[in-house]
């Protein structure tokens, strides 16, 4: 049955996500190469920790949207630097790190186990879709970090580890480069090429996707067409078209379809909002239970799609994001961070991801990387070797005797 209204889809970016396909039917592809289950069953914790990401996802995502502007995250990067820099926190600093990640009661330990055990998962599960995941620690030369610290970031997530001259040009660029090729060069200048110098670690998550549409669009059924704003102001764009059955769902606030990659393990899931609702509204409404049902409630329904084409890159410092869902004591002096160093008082100065993602009839290419930038509290500097003013007084009275400005100092 074709839908009784063809899918124009004029939507931004910040309800595209990348889904397992396994929940609900899969649409029929080549017999041969479609992924009906895992290679193996998950363990409880594996199961947890996706429910974690699943509900960090639209947390992350309720807070980062923006009313009438792109969006384009990868929840699981953010997630997987994050939990590194987990293996150096304490007390209630990692208590807030681990609930906002939503953790609930699992122990250090099962969360490093899932992470690193569903790192091995997720690559190399579809032969024809690329998937790369890579986690770094970069630490500035001379620092004291803790060798149990260490072995966390090695073993479960797989980070390199290298200690560099953080004074040098030459350390940026290799951090740069680094994600550059994690990212297949769609990831590029994470860090600043003068690193300032209260920076003492950079902890890096990097992950590329590139999959091709299990059911591909002909080119030459791409029409330029009006691209509907929620400010009624119109954009032309490139509308791909595929009609075919593919896996659809629709209630009385959206329609939604979702498009299988290669074996059919990965998918794009795609919102559209009714007419009568904003997507900013849709996009506040998801969360990990909302999405439970639209993933398990696909039927193969015969439809007209029409999807833009496009490219986007998109940068965003998560600092306040992570804050409003509860991570605050990370980004000041409160941050416990004892067990990455015996050095006293560092903290996280920011949380920053950059991404990218380009849609077309081929299929989907994305990249993104987080940067966890650790720093120690800098001693202030006070070098009165310019203009200044002065005052003289008696504090407990609040008294001024003299005030002055020394615009000259006499020679002497």
């Amino acid at each position: 049955m074709v839908p009784s209204h063809p899918l124009r889809f004029s939507i931004p970016a910040a309800i595209v996500l990348l889904a397992p396909a396994g929940c609900g039917e899969s649409p029929t592809g080549p017999s041969d190469d479609e992924i009906t289950q895992l290679p193996r069953a998950l363990s409880a914790a594996e199961t947890e920790v996706i429910g974690a990401s699943t509900r960090f996802a639209f947390d992350l995502l309720a807070q980062a949207n923006s009313p009438g502007a792109n969006l384009f995250l990868s929840p699981l990067s953010a997630s997987m630097a994050l939990g590194m820099t987990m293996n150096g926190a304490a007390g209630e600093t990692w208590n807030q790190m681990r609930d906002v990640l939503g953790f609930g009661s699992l122990a250090e330990e099962e969360i490093n186990a899932a992470y690193a055990s569903l790192l091995e998962l997720l690559v190399g599960l579809d032969p024809s879709v690329e998937t790369a995941l890579g986690n770094s620690v970069w630490t500035r030369q001379g620092f004291p970090v803790h060798a149990d610290f260490l072995a966390a970031v090695r073993d479960p997530f797989g980070a390199e580890v290298a200690e560099l001259d953080f004074a040098s040009p030459s350390a940026s660029v290799r951090i740069n480069e680094w994600v550059k090729a994690a990212t297949n060069g769609r990831i590029e200048d994470v860090v600043p090429a003068v690193i300032p110098p209260a920076v003492v670690m950079y902890l890096i998550n990097a992950i590329y996707f590139k999959a091709p549409w299990t059911f591909r669009f002909y080119p030459s059924d791409t029409r330029t067409a009006p691209f509907h704003l929620d400010d009624g102001s119109t954009r032309e764009v490139s509308l791909m078209t595929l009609r075919r059955e593919l896996p659809y769902l629709e209630s009385s606030r959206f329609q939604a379809v979702d498009l299988p990659y290669g074996g059919t393990a990965f998918s794009m899931t795609v919102l559209l909002p009714r007419p009568d609702v904003s997507v900013d509204d849709l996009a506040a409404s998801l969360d990990a239970m909302a999405w439970r049902d639209i993933a398990g409630g696909f039927t193969e329904t015969e439809l007209l799609l029409f999807l833009p084409r496009f490219r986007m890159a998109y940068e965003r410092t998560l600092n306040d994001d992570l804050a409003a869902l509860g991570m605050v004591d990370a980004f000041d002096q409160r941050a416990d961070l004892t067990r990455l160093s015996p050095v006293p008082g560092l903290w996280i100065s920011s949380v920053k991801q950059k991404s990218w993602v380009e849609v077309n009839e081929e299929g989907t290419e994305a990249a993104a990387a987080t940067v966890v930038t650790v720093v120690e509290s800098a001693v202030p500097i006070v070098r009165a070797d310019r203009p200044f003013l002065f005052v003289i007084r008696e504090r407990l009275s609040g008294t001024i005797l003299f005030v002055g400005n020394v615009a000259s100092p006499p020679a002497g």
